[in-house]
């Protein structure tokens, strides 16, 4: 949470440095977003397992602060739906029987995140960006099915039960920091779409002897500037 709170204080100073840089230039302004995630995890299992992107959602608020001619620092407040989808799959024998189980499953991670972006406008109406981004854990899921396979001799059975819990978070690091590039292109002065990639830097679990675990996301949006 402190390091959350850092964040903020980095983007309100920001804004603060630059409101008497921006009274000869372009004005400051302020605007909502809102988009698509398509998310995963970094890969780490024992298992023969195929990640695919989880859909989700982001939303939230931004302001735009011009610092030059070409370039302006776009700090946003956004609840960002994180996570991956994955499909295990796994076949073994006892004795003469074969058993395959089958696991599908979506986490999801909820968090409030504070992305930093500074941007370059290649046009007046395109711009690239690139930027820290600094996020919170504030609750997550794990949902799925499992489905079990047994063939002994000429028979065969299948089972499956689904499962729909939360996550444990005590277990998860509460702090997500990730680094964002992307696009924008604005049709009006006011409506604009977004396309942004943040790959996660952090480990988002706290007891982790293995490979670091991230958040990867892909995320497309709309952009609406109150002028």
């Amino acid at each position: 949470m402190k390091k959350l709170i850092l964040g903020l204080a980095f983007a309100g100073s920001l804004l603060v440095n630059a409101q008497e840089k921006t009274k000869s230039t372009s004005p400051i302004t302020f605007g909502v977003k809102a988009g698509f995630n398509a998310s995963t995890l970094s890969k780490v299992d024992q298992y023969d397992n195929d990640q695919k992107l989880k859909p989700g959602f982001n939303a939230g608020v931004f302001v735009n602060i011009p610092v030059a001619e070409k370039f302006s620092i776009q700090p946003e407040l956004l609840f960002n739906q994180l996570g991956s989808k994955t499909e295990e799959r796994e076949q073994y024998y006892v004795n003469s029987d074969k058993y395959r189980r089958e696991v599908d499953y979506k986490k999801t991670l909820n968090y409030l995140t504070v992305p930093v972006m500074v941007q370059y406008n290649i046009l007046p109406q395109l711009y690239v960006e690139a930027g820290p981004e600094f996020g919170f854990l504030l609750g997550g899921k794990d949902k799925g099915d499992i489905t079990t396979t047994l063939t002994s001799g000429n028979t065969t059975t299948t089972q499956t039960t689904s499962f729909s819990n939360k996550i444990v978070k005590d277990l998860h690091k509460r702090f997500n920091f990730g680094i964002g590039i992307g696009a924008g292109y604005y049709f009006t002065q006011n409506f604009g779409v977004t396309a942004r990639f943040t790959a996660g830097i952090t480990d988002i679990y706290k007891y982790n002897s293995a490979d670091t675990i991230r958040n990867n996301a892909f995320q497309v949006g709309v952009a609406y500037k109150f002028k």
